[in-house]
């Protein structure tokens, strides 16, 4: 366990260079839930995540045993950007090794903060090898999780929680390689004990979700996820024993799950989540995770650093399963007038058209019919519903797509 005292030391240290986040009640999740859902908006914090805290903390206090060489540290995006800002604002070098897939944005970011970027591995575990690497050449490694000081860094999210709101019955964390659990739980339990902490993982990289199963750390292979955050093949050893001791429960959310809060969290509350910073919503969506009524909830939105491209295919895909997308396929009679008369209907009908492709060349396709590929926005399910039922009505044969 992490001393609450050194939890405490930590606040003081990193106060004035990382941002106080907000700690915010959402009615809408709250009606949704049956408790009261608070969000801590980490997505808010310096460098768009929680990384950063951590990672002050660690450079301050070992300040004076970091040598010319600077610091060096492996991470696929949240922690590289975490170490770099706090060299730069501790006048240290940061040299960040990044695996061969971590998104080009982040790379970007990382420099932008006053890191050097190399890239190394095509797993992060191989990327941390080659930073212990350069460690052995006068750098000083800083780990993204398995490590005391980092644990402590995270943990300054807790003592504001409970500040905030001292009533808090429960919190709901993600877990990747565990240094952001292991932070919250130490000073929960430490001040708290009945506050519930329940850990989230993907369920394509459940490392600690199976490490828990089983009693005993668990390497586990983990498939591409859109919480790539959290997508640690092993939870750290550190990790796992206060894990084991403080954490509730761990359960596990799919990636339509987290794609479903990702969304939510934009449209309902405008809050620009990363995958895994909407997994504690996933595990309310899912249902394995009940809300006891009436209760306190704390949602912990770790992070917001997602990729313009992948927040448009997460946007686009999560309102089609939603039914608030539909997509349909239609022949017509290839004569003035037709589509007019189709579009008029749609209208009518209060949906919205997004795309519309109008093909004459189509392959088996009889000379006077033309064969029109539809996207509309609609309300729901429900609108879907009415849509397909009227065209029909109206003799119109969909192919819904």
């Amino acid at each position: 366990m992490i001393s609450i005292e050194k939890v405490k030391q930590a606040a003081n240290m990193i106060k004035g260079k990382v941002i106080r986040t907000p700690l915010v009640y959402s009615p809408s999740l709250s009606r949704m839930f049956g408790g009261e859902i608070y969000l801590k908006l980490e997505n808010l914090q310096k460098t768009g995540s929680f990384k950063i805290r951590g990672a002050t903390y660690s450079i301050l206090t070992n300040k004076d045993k970091i040598g010319p060489g600077g610091v060096v540290a492996a991470s696929a995006g949240n922690h590289a950007q975490g170490v770099a800002l706090a060299a730069r604002q501790a006048h240290i070098q940061a040299t960040i090794v990044m695996p061969e897939w971590a998104s080009i944005s982040k790379q970007e970011a990382t420099r932008a903060y006053g890191g050097e970027v190399v890239i190394a591995g095509q797993t992060l575990g191989e990327s941390i090898n080659k930073a212990e690497e350069m460690a052995q050449e006068g750098k000083t490694f800083i780990h993204p999780f398995d490590d005391p000081d980092i644990i402590a860094g995270q943990g300054t999210i807790a003592l504001e929680i409970l500040d905030d709101l001292k009533e808090t019955d429960m919190i709901l964390a993600p877990i990747g390689g565990g240094g952001f659990i292991s932070g919250i739980a130490s000073l929960v339990k430490s001040v708290r004990p009945a506050v519930k902490v329940i850990g989230v993982q993907s369920a394509a990289c459940p490392s600690a979700y199976e490490s828990c199963r089983k009693g005993k750390i668990t390497r586990v292979d983990s498939k591409q996820s859109i919480a790539d955050g959290i997508s640690v093949k092993q939870v750290g050893e550190l990790n796992f024993d206060i894990i084991r001791k403080s954490v509730d429960d761990v359960v596990l959310v799919e990636e339509d799950q987290i794609a479903a809060a990702i969304l939510l969290l934009l449209e309902r509350k405008k809050i620009l989540a990363e995958g895994a910073g909407a997994v504690s919503l996933a595990a309310l969506l899912n249902g394995s995770f009940a809300v006891p009524r009436g209760s306190k909830v704390v949602l912990l939105i770790s992070g917001g650093n997602v990729d313009s491209s992948l927040l448009g295919r997460i946007i686009s895909q999560g309102l089609f399963k939603n039914g608030r997308i539909m997509r349909f396929r239609v022949r017509l009679d290839d004569t003035p007038g037709s589509l007019a008369k189709l579009l008029t209907l749609i209208s009518a009908l209060k949906a919205n058209v997004l795309n519309i492709v109008h093909d004459r060349n189509v392959k088996d396709l009889p000379i006077y019919v033309t064969r029109v590929d539809l996207e509309l926005e609609t309300r729901g399910p429900a609108h879907v519903d009415e849509i397909t039922r009227e065209l029909n009505m109206a003799g119109y044969e969909l192919v819904l797509r």
